[in-house]
């Protein structure tokens, strides 16, 4: 296969700002190095990280790509030395590291897995970063069980709507917060038991009456700020809270006290600096446990919106309106 030595690809111009500087430009087509793979993208997701980079808070990490863009799908056109498990042709999914917001990409071979059964392209690319980032937190980590009491902060985010679904999956009763009535019925929908409206209730006092005092198990929370010794609040005793972002800010006074009373775990982690065998773990899980239920459609992508690669800046705008409900997602 003949491939071009150019491709378009989305840049950040200057050192970041808003959403237009998102702009079209000409580079040159990747290689895929050992155990990589060249994936021509069909499609790319849109993540709050890619926002964050944007705006020069995020950068990437040393030697990853300054293109934006975590997760891709499309077909591999090109696989280096040591990549053995895909061929040219196979239609993948990947998390990667940046680069994803071009005409192709490269991908650790450990962080690819293949379209599950019936998906296509948009599916596919709605699926690597929050899957990923759940998978890790809430059941590696997290260690969720059966039985158990969950809440996720930001239920219709492309990580909440993983994290409600999975969850009912694997047998936890599910909790959520959200923006809106109609955020807070998709919430329902997806299966949370009970969706508070943060703007109108006090999560805090919804759980304590949903759970007879008891509080929940696990939390998953991206909002931090003054969230936190909410968190401990809503904690039952021996619980345990992942921090994955701090989009309310991660510099807080917190009164550790009930955290101690409580025995609560306070841990927190980031899935892009860390290496690709943990990464390749995480793919495996993945594979194994959830691939299935996609592919039975008992856990299922949440399309919001597509827009042309060169309308980047436009999805970037739909997500900062904090109006979506699911994945938004580039088409290529």
């Amino acid at each position: 296969m003949t491939l071009p030595d150019k491709m378009t690809a989305i840049s950040i111009a200057g050192k970041g700002g808003g959403p237009e500087v998102l702009q079209p430009e000409s580079r040159a087509v990747p290689r895929p190095g050992q155990g990589e793979l060249l994936v021509r993208v069909a499609a790319a997701g849109v993540n709050r990280p890619d926002v964050l980079q944007r705006g020069g808070n995020y950068p990437p990490p040393s030697g990853a790509s300054d293109i934006p863009g975590l997760e891709i799908a499309g077909e591999v056109v090109e696989a280096g030395p040591g990549a053995t498990r895909f061929k040219v042709g196979d239609r993948v999914t990947a998390l990667v590291t940046g680069g994803g917001y071009a005409q192709y990409c490269v991908a650790d071979e450990r962080a690819a897995l293949p379209f599950p059964d019936g998906f296509d392209a948009v599916q596919a690319a709605s699926l690597p970063e929050t899957f990923f980032t759940v998978w890790q937190n809430v059941f590696l980590r997290g260690g969720l069980k059966s039985g158990e009491r969950f809440l996720v902060h930001g239920g219709t985010s492309g990580i909440g709507v993983t994290a409600i679904q999975l969850a009912k999956a694997f047998g936890a009763t599910v909790y959520s917060t959200a923006g809106s009535a109609e955020k807070c019925a998709a919430c329902v929908e997806l299966g949370a038991t009970r969706a508070i409206n943060y703007r109108e209730e006090d999560f805090v006092a919804v759980l304590k009456a949903e759970t007879g005092g008891k509080g929940v198990n696990l939390i998953l929370d991206m909002v931090g700020g003054d969230y936190v010794e909410r968190n401990i609040l809503a904690a039952a005793e021996d619980g345990r809270i992942h921090q994955i972002a701090f989009q309310a800010g991660s510099k807080i006074t917190v009164d550790l006290m009930r955290l101690m009373l409580k025995r609560v775990t306070l841990t927190g982690s980031t899935l892009r600096p860390r290496p690709w065998e943990v990464k390749g773990a995480i793919a495996r899980g993945l594979e194994e446990q959830v691939w299935p239920l996609l592919a039975r459609a008992e856990v299922k992508p949440v399309i919001d919106s597509t827009f042309p690669l060169a309308q980047a800046s436009d999805a970037h705008r739909r997500m900062e309106t904090n109006t979506h409900i699911g994945k938004i997602i580039l088409t290529i």
